[in-house]
């Protein structure tokens, strides 16, 4: 089940390892409520360190964002993708060899920190190669020359494998998409390759962000059950859920043990408050502040009243519990339950 919190997230946990797209802001612009939640968490103590899979852009210039829209931010806040593959990358190959890259320049920073040298063709001899994120103008001549030298047998990294990206006017193609791409154009090889990835919810990813922020008692924060939710798992760490990206109620309820988070809230408002218990059992059902859920024949009820979030807080322990076939501790696989028969009309009470 999820957990309660008696204290505000933002002093029990020293620091917020935040996801970017769809937990700060979506399409350049900040998440309602980001901002003022943001700043207030920090002031209360905790420290906030941005921690994205999209690899596009530098710490610089995500700082530069970040502190436009009303949020100081240095440089050294701000963990990506690229850099976990470039560490990745440079333990595995000589310092200065040349690595074919396709992405943005975030990625091409990333691995000059250290000490690669970027390539643009497969004819350059490189000793690796590595896709990130590379924004919609991303050239398909970029894709072709990665296909190229992964055809001729170079190691092949990613700095993530997402398949979507949250923007502005819906969801875009990720990175995963152009990597896909590569993967489809290799299939001729008697054994065709697959690349070394970095992002979350892989363990480099969360090796570099404790190697750079140094965080004692982290809790990780997004909007993405397969990547962030499931790295703080693999990492072993809290996480907290918000609603404002990819991940919509209906997917929570569905989520299998290693994509629950620990807490879930409507935004970031979410770091400053405690976390409500839920109790119960699956024969009695669970409560949450005014709501009671349960999961009977297949379908999942809700009764009561109150805040909507504890509402659906009570709705995850009820099918959460009988996706693991009973018991509320998990153990079940990730194919969700067969409890959403009625679960579109129990959202659909609260708004979700």
């Amino acid at each position: 089940m999820l957990r309660a919190s008696g204290r505000a997230l933002h002093e029990a946990y020293d620091t917020a390892l935040l996801d970017l797209d769809g937990v700060v802001y979506v399409g350049g612009e900040a998440v309602e409520h980001a901002v003022p939640s943001l700043r207030a968490a920090r002031d209360g103590g905790m420290r906030l360190a941005y921690v994205t899979n999209n690899a596009a852009r530098t710490p610089e210039t995500v700082a530069e964002h970040l502190t436009g829209l009303g949020v100081p931010a240095d440089p050294a806040d701000v963990v990506t993708s690229a850099q976990a593959v470039a560490r990745v990358i440079a333990e595995r190959v000589p310092r200065g060899a040349a690595v074919l890259c396709v992405g943005a320049e975030g990625l091409r920073a990333a691995l000059a920190e250290r000490g690669l040298r970027a390539v643009e063709s497969a004819d350059d001899d490189p000793a690796a190669v590595v896709q990130g994120y590379g924004g919609p103008d991303l050239a398909w001549g970029r894709l072709a020359e990665a296909a190229l030298a992964v055809g001729r047998g170079v190691p092949w990294y990613a700095s993530n494998t997402d398949l979507t990206i949250p923007g502005a006017r819906g969801i875009a193609p990720g990175n995963g998409a152009a990597v896909e791409v590569v993967r489809i154009a290799t299939r001729w090889m008697r054994e065709p390759p697959e690349p070394v990835v970095a992002g979350k919810p892989l363990p480099p990813m969360h090796r570099e962000t404790i190697l750079r922020t140094g965080a004692e008692r982290p809790l990780v924060v997004g909007d993405r059950l397969d990547t962030d939710i499931e790295g703080a798992h693999a990492g072993e760490v809290d996480s907290l859920l918000v609603l404002t990206g990819v991940t919509d109620a209906a997917q929570l309820l569905a989520a299998g043990p290693r994509h629950r988070p620990t807490y879930v809230a409507a935004d970031l408002r979410g770091l400053l408050t405690p976390q409500p218990e839920v109790t119960g059992d699956a024969e009695r059902g669970f409560r949450c502040g005014g709501w009671t859920a349960a999961a009977r024949g297949g379908a999942l009820a809700l009764e009561g009243d109150g805040e909507r979030l504890d509402g659906l807080r009570a709705l995850c322990g009820a099918a959460w519990t009988a996706a693991d076939g009973g018991t509320a501790t998990g153990g079940g696989t990730d194919a969700g339950g067969g409890t959403d028969a009625d679960a579109g009309k129990a959202l659909a009470r609260l708004g979700l």
